[in-house]
């Protein structure tokens, strides 16, 4: 059986990897692709490297249609813009699944969300249906049942796989390896393809090339409560970070640093055995605690997320460093593997490729 997918907001970067990947995926027909502004226009006309991989046309929305004709639909919008088509697909068809790669339903408190974003939250009803989509801190199994996934964002998928083992786990008889006196610390930096395709001074040629810029840097970027959500819920207690996003002068990739102060002195070795087993049946997770220049080009281009361990004896600090390509495993490439869970299909299917090198 093929699956038929459909995309909405089909022509944002995250819109274009969404149907170079799908147009690969040996179990997917593409149906609908949606974008309002090149309605009617040919895929390769905007997109190049499409040419003679598909030939789809972008469309305008038509919500009967595409709910009707399509098995899933991902919402590749912008963030306040998704949760009602996603609501409006789910009460057409009750055999559509929803893939939401915003941010709309990604904090299960809507006052929260509108703390954070400035703007209603989606209904309640919404909400609790959305099951987070990060398969590998243990979720597979609610991802496999949901009709509706909010789809992780970049800097929290990087983030989050980078300590999860350190939560709510066992080193030395101590149930909670890290020191939560103080927060986690996340240094995060992106490619400028995760601030999206429209137009910005900020990522404007001139501004971004050769320059290497921090920014949101005092606590308020709108990642943060998606984090600190996701970490509480595995250390059954509220966790506090310091995170601090920069822009690098590259169009794709993302590195988080994290800083962990640990209670105890630890082997580096018994850290490395935590993340292997935590991480047994994860095979986009990659674990190394010898790479002694860890990049973002080892990832590009791939579904993989690279973790990196370190252990700085004089401070007591574990550094970790965790890469992905902010486009595929950050956004689109992890919005298929859900889907491959939503359809009983192995993981890796369409995603099981290398990265670009060099």
């Amino acid at each position: 059986m093929l699956i038929k997918a459909s995309v909405i907001g089909a022509s944002g970067y995250t819109g274009a990897e969404l149907i170079r990947l799908l147009s690969l995926h040996p179990n997917v027909e593409i149906i609908s692709l949606v974008s309002e502004t090149y309605k009617d226009e040919e895929i390769a006309k905007n997109f190049p490297h499409l040419a003679k991989l598909v030939t789809t046309k972008f469309s305008s929305l038509d919500i009967n249609s595409i709910a009707k004709n399509s098995n899933v639909v991902f919402l590749a919008l912008p963030h306040t813009k998704a949760a009602a088509i996603a609501k409006q697909l789910l009460s057409h068809s009750s055999k559509c699944k929803v893939i939401d790669l915003s941010a709309d339903l990604r904090l299960n408190d809507g006052i929260v969300y509108e703390q954070w974003y400035e703007h209603s939250a989606p209904d309640t009803a919404l909400l609790d249906q959305a099951v987070y989509g990060l398969a590998e801190i243990g979720l597979r199994k609610n991802i496999a049942k949901a009709h509706l996934i909010a789809n992780p964002g970049c800097y929290p998928t990087a983030s989050i796989l980078a300590v999860a083992p350190l939560f709510n786990t066992t080193i030395n008889h101590d149930t909670c390896v890290i020191d939560d006196s103080i927060p986690l610390i996340l240094d995060a930096k992106s490619g400028i393809s995760g601030a999206g395709r429209g137009l910005n001074l900020t990522t404007h040629f001139c501004e971004a090339m050769n320059n290497f810029s921090a920014y949101q840097v005092s606590g308020i970027h709108r990642h943060i409560p998606e984090i600190e959500q996701e970490l509480s819920k595995l250390a059954n207690k509220k966790i506090t970070i310091q995170f601090t996003p920069h822009l690098i002068p590259t169009p794709r990739g993302l590195m988080v640093t994290a800083y962990c102060k640990l209670k105890h002195k630890v082997d580096i070795n018994d850290i490395l055995q935590l993340y292997n087993t935590y991480y047994k049946n994860s095979y986009f997770i990659r674990i190394n605690a010898t790479e002694k220049h860890p990049g973002i080009k080892a990832v590009i281009g791939s579904n993989f997320c690279n973790i990196n361990l370190y252990f700085d004896k004089r401070t007591n600090f574990l550094i970790i460093i965790s890469t992905i390509d902010n486009l595929i495993k950050g956004a689109s490439g992890q919005a298929i593997q859900n889907m491959n869970l939503m359809y009983d299909l192995a993981e890796t299917t369409g995603l099981d490729i290398a990265g670009i090198y060099p």
